[in-house]
């Protein structure tokens, strides 16, 4: 196990009917706030109204920033910085998915800084203040309510890049699983797909004796794995929501990585895919995760046995532990097929004319390697995008 500092400051405010404590919270921290958040779907479900209702009558005044869209863009990022800039907003209030955090999130490191806000996306620059940030939280995936991290598109050749600083930690996440039930079901799918890939992403390390944290990490996916039909099949199954939404807080709070290196070259190489498709964050992880797997699963096999032994109850097979393995990675990719998720490019209409640009892209012309657990250099990108076809 390797040294670590664990940190996670965001208060966690979960469970029914908790949104109406937004106003308070919010005033412990301003009195004036910018509220951000997509289209129209929380004003369909009666949530925008029950937020400004808090708001007034706990004195906090708002500017309202709305049309987040998936993949978040650059553009509205800077617009909603000329906003608080403008009105003298020292507070962001984000209500939604992690699209709208992120958003959120970048306008805050934004506002007090000199340049850019883009330079801090592609290390041009460090943080080293930011506004803060309030949570109420509709779509559980990008564990963005618990998370020192933000990603961004950048409409400019269509980049879609990340940033992880502590001084993004959200200060509050209400968490209220009534609020998922109206999400169509490929949203649900989507989202699962996501907080998957955030534990996957730590569970293949090499690092040695994280007996803790494997655990951890099994028990987490078996989680989901569990609920997640029963809430496709019934929306409104208050403890299926209930365990999806606090999986997808864990999975991305930090705690699953704790004393062990981590991965994340398949949500590099994804970020391409959905900067350039506008597709689903969470449906391209659906179909890059099993690709990266076969490509990478002889580097260690005994680690993809175990994830195929614990996680999806394959038995072991002794004399051959690399069937078990690969048994593994085709359980993975029927459990996003049978939950509605494409697994393959072109399931999701999407060509093979681009898939060198997009290795391209991700490693910077081949300058540098994507991935801790095997690092990837621009040929291995386009292999895995080729298994993914």
């Amino acid at each position: 196990m390797n040294n670590f500092i664990f940190l996670n400051p965001t208060r966690i405010i979960f469970g029914k009917g908790t949104e109406n404590l937004v106003g308070a919270e919010t005033k412990k921290h301003a009195d004036k706030v910018l509220l951000h958040y997509g289209g129209g779907s929380i004003k369909k479900i009666g949530l925008y109204d029950t937020v400004v209702k808090s708001l007034k009558e706990a004195g906090v005044e708002f500017t309202e920033l709305a049309g987040v869209q998936p993949n978040p863009r650059l553009s509205l990022v800077r617009q909603g910085i000329e906003i608080c800039r403008k009105e003298g907003i020292r507070f962001i209030l984000a209500v939604g998915g992690g699209s709208a955090i992120d958003s959120a999130k970048a306008i805050a490191v934004g506002v007090p800084y000199d340049g850019d806000v883009w330079d801090f996306y592609i290390g041009k620059a460090k943080v080293k203040e930011a506004l803060p940030v309030g949570v109420v939280l509709t779509i559980p995936a990008a564990g963005s309510e618990a998370s020192p991290s933000s990603v961004i598109t950048n409409e400019d050749g269509w980049y879609k890049r990340g940033l992880t600083t502590d001084r993004i930690f959200p200060r509050f996440s209400i968490l209220n699983p009534e609020l998922t039930y109206t999400l169509p079901n490929y949203q649900t799918a989507c989202g699962a797909a996501d907080i998957m890939a955030h534990i996957m992403e730590r569970y293949f390390t090499n690092t040695k004796d994280v007996e803790l944290t494997d655990r951890l990490c099994e028990s987490t996916m078996k989680t989901l794995i569990n609920n997640v039909p029963k809430a496709l099949a019934n929306p409104t199954d208050y403890a299926a929501r209930a365990e999806i939404m606090w999986t997808a807080t864990v999975a991305h709070n930090n705690l699953l990585g704790t004393g062990r290196d981590e991965d994340w070259a398949s949500h590099d190489i994804e970020h391409e895919i959905s900067g350039i498709y506008d597709i689903a964050h969470g449906a391209g992880l659906a179909i890059v995760f099993p690709a990266w797997m076969k490509y990478v699963y002889k580097h260690d096999i005994e680690r993809f046995a175990q994830f195929a032994v614990r996680v999806w109850d394959v038995e072991y097979n002794f004399r051959n532990p690399e069937e078990t393995a690969l048994k593994g990675i085709e359980k993975l990719k029927a459990f996003f097929s049978s939950i509605g998720l494409p697994v393959s490019l072109s399931e999701a209409g999407i060509d093979d004319s681009r898939l060198e640009e997009m290795a391209d892209k991700c490693t910077s012309s081949d300058t540098h390697t994507v991935g801790g657990f095997v690092k990837l250099n621009k040929q291995a990108v386009y292999e895995i995008l080729k298994l993914a076809k």
